[in-house]
């Protein structure tokens, strides 16, 4: 059996794995390669015949694990795509979205999209639900299993025993303790484990501090200034979480009141499946919410200069409308922007974190004087000590650690930690790697 490595490989997105059994061939997840133009060229071939696999198990929504599925499925792939019932409903959502960007994209630079609207649609129809914790079979001799990752809603950890052999998938772990999604499930044993190693060389800060550290933000600038907030933020997952935490700081009169704008059809969507999958009835909730779907309620947000806390997608500002609400209040020093994820390499938020004096937006310079906060402890991805408690819940050693999902410097971080705590056989994995399993 043989084990490929095809994103997500000393780099956190693009995440595919391809498991070779000699009698059939099947992906764990299959995700959009996000960042740089040469990267995003990733996105445009696969490393092998999507009419070769047999199945796809899918740990999550989020497009980097989910975002070249209807791709797949357009160029000959005719199996089942596995996923949790909250993930499929998500998936409606983001798939279609994704869509729609590629065709835009494609219209406005020339040449074809990596995948259409319909193209997505005909791929929603290859999803079939699983359940948390019980077994099922893709194939004969193929039994899985899916446990809750506590990453964002419906995400997995993903289980696949092949001839005896236990391949274990962690997916996105979740930070544990937060707020609509539960802890990640511990795993006992496999003979081949991936590690994600997103934030594998360093913590968050505690929920408190964290929290401490948003409400200077806001008021800072809301207060203070009287400016506006950006906050960049993924659309599911992200998002409700943001709004859950804002509620508590407005309940306990930590921020001044504010009016917040969703401006993310996506996230109303998600904020609709999350209500419907989560029990939030008992959480305080935030008034002076504002959903906002249309591209006029869009544009009118702009004319805003004070008071607002303005949440948009993408969370790394590669796309979408939080681009256009960069463009009015980045150059504003009264302004903030308050980063509340893992900003990619090559993505725009990167850039503006990474401390850049100016940035491109619509294809003009835009110089950065608004505060730039990094708010890195309300991530949805687990922190070092996270990962490694999550690994200690192993009751023997996987013959096999494979470190993915993470940037060179955090991989061979969480490797080094590995192998000095538990002993491990552990390797941070090159892209297109492939190695035998048994």
């Amino acid at each position: 059996m043989k084990l490929s490595f095809l994103g997500a490989a000393r780099e956190v997105t693009g995440s595919c794995y391809l498991v070779d059994t000699g009698a059939s061939r099947f992906l764990i997840d299959c995700g959009m390669f996000q960042g740089s133009r040469a990267g995003r060229r990733r996105n445009e071939r696969f490393a092998f015949d999507p009419r070769g696999i047999a199945f796809v198990l899918l740990s999550h929504a989020h497009v980097d694990h989910s975002g070249l599925l209807p791709r797949l499925v357009a160029q000959g792939f005719g199996g089942a795509i596995y996923a949790t019932r909250a993930t499929i409903d998500l998936l409606g959502v983001m798939l279609r979205d994704a869509a729609h960007l590629q065709e835009r994209e494609a219209e406005r630079e020339g040449g074809p999209p990596l995948y259409t609207v319909a193209q997505a649609e005909h791929c929603l129809e290859r999803l079939e639900a699983v359940e948390y914790g019980r077994d099922f079979r893709p194939q004969v001799a193929v039994r899985c299993a899916y446990r809750d990752a506590g990453h964002i809603l419906g995400s997995a950890i993903v289980e696949a025993v092949v001839g005896g052999h236990r391949i274990v998938f962690s997916g996105d772990l979740g930070q544990p303790g937060r707020p609509i999604v539960s802890d990640p499930e511990s795993v006992a044993e496999a003979d081949t484990l991936l590690v994600e190693s997103t934030y594998g060389n360093r913590n968050h800060k505690n929920l408190a501090q964290t929290l401490d550290e948003l409400a200077f933000a806001l008021t800072d600038a809301l207060r203070s200034r009287r400016g506006n907030v950006v906050i960049p933020a993924f659309a599911v997952g992200r998002t409700q979480e943001i709004l859950s935490h804002l509620a508590d700081l407005r309940a306990a009169q930590r921020v001044p009141p504010m009016d917040v704008y969703v401006d993310s059809p996506m996230a109303l969507a998600a904020t609709r499946i999350t209500l419907k999958h989560a029990a939030l009835a008992e959480r305080p909730q935030l008034e002076g919410v504002h959903f906002t779907e249309s591209v006029e309620d869009s544009m009118r947000i702009n004319r805003i200069r004070s008071g607002a806390v303005i949440i948009s997608a993408s969370g790394m500002c590669e796309g979408g409308r939080i681009r256009h609400h960069l463009k009015y209040n980045l150059s504003r020093p009264e302004c903030a922007i308050v980063f509340v994820g893992f900003q990619a390499a090559g993505t725009l938020g990167r850039r503006i974190v990474d401390g850049a004096k100016t940035v491109r937006l619509s294809g003009e310079p835009h110089p950065v004087r608004a505060k730039v906060f990094t708010i890195g402890g309300l991530s949805a991805h687990a922190d070092r000590d996270a990962l490694l408690a999550w690994l200690a819940g192993f009751r023997r050693a996987p013959r096999r650690c494979f470190v993915v999902h993470g940037e060179p410097l955090a991989a061979h971080s969480l490797r080094e930690a590995i192998s000095a705590r538990f002993g491990w056989d552990a390797t941070v994995p090159e892209w297109k790697r492939s190695v035998e399993l048994c």
